[in-house]
């Protein structure tokens, strides 16, 4: 199932996507069929042996711009990454402590809950999977709460989303400074986001400035307002069922 189009960047961001939540999930009414023949998409397999595009996606050309209307400008020697919660070893991560670290290339896609796809992007960064390693997560710890610079303009309210601890190291999660051999643009979260290929990109928050380390779930900005936990692109896994 398509929508027309995505959220309208000219209106209230929070409105329109709120709005279009709420229009997906009366149009799919939560029955996903994730069983039947074809559903988890079409077209050769991906790098993880799935379906290239996912079901329910549509390859983009170039990037769509979706955030809640703040663009925060951080230069790099001003950025700075805390990680916190059931850690060993709470951390404070500057610039050049980032750099200073592996770094890697990856190609991965891109794929936007709103319906589209960025396929086969080069990515330049560290993978997540290296940072908790250097933080030591507790034995309990088996969820994730990761906080953005950017903030929601009506409320102030700043962009978070969770994931699973399980599903962020995996091996393709990243936190990224650069894209196709550029440093990644302020617009698309730079001068660092997280990338997480196997969900929904809304999981890989842009202006990355947190991580906590969680025994129990805590919802994030959109999950609190309607999208799922888990985001599963090849089984369209978009909205919560309640």
């Amino acid at each position: 199932m398509q929508d027309s189009a995505p959220p309208d960047p000219t209106d209230s961001k929070l409105a329109s996507r709120l709005a279009w939540i709420e229009r997906r999930r009366a149009q799919e009414g939560q029955a996903l069929n994730v069983e039947a023949e074809g559903a988890l998409g079409s077209g050769p397999e991906n790098r993880h042996g799935l379906p290239r595009l996912p079901q329910g996606q549509t390859e983009a050309k170039k990037w769509p711009v979706l955030d809640l209307g703040h663009h925060p400008a951080i230069a790099p020697e001003d950025w700075a990454l805390e990680l916190g919660g059931l850690i060993e070893n709470p951390q404070c991560l500057d610039w050049a402590g980032l750099m200073g670290m592996e770094q890697v290339e990856e190609q991965s896609d891109f794929h936007c809950v709103t319906t589209w796809s960025l396929m086969d992007s080069c990515w330049n960064g560290v993978r997540f999977a290296d940072l908790a390693a250097r933080a030591n997560p507790a034995p309990e710890a088996r969820h994730l709460l990761v906080t953005a610079y950017d903030v929601e303009p009506m409320s102030g309210v700043p962009y978070t989303t969770n994931l699973r601890l399980a599903d962020a190291l995996q091996p393709d999660v990243m936190l990224v400074h650069g894209w196709n051999g550029a440093p990644l643009p302020r617009e698309h979260g730079g001068p660092v986001r997280m990338i997480t290929p196997r969900l929904y990109a809304w999981k890989g928050a842009k202006w990355i400035r947190r991580i906590d380390f969680l025994a129990e779930e805590q919802l994030g900005f959109w999950e609190q307002r309607g999208y799922s936990n888990g985001a599963d692109p090849w089984r369209e896994d978009r909205f919560s069922s309640s």
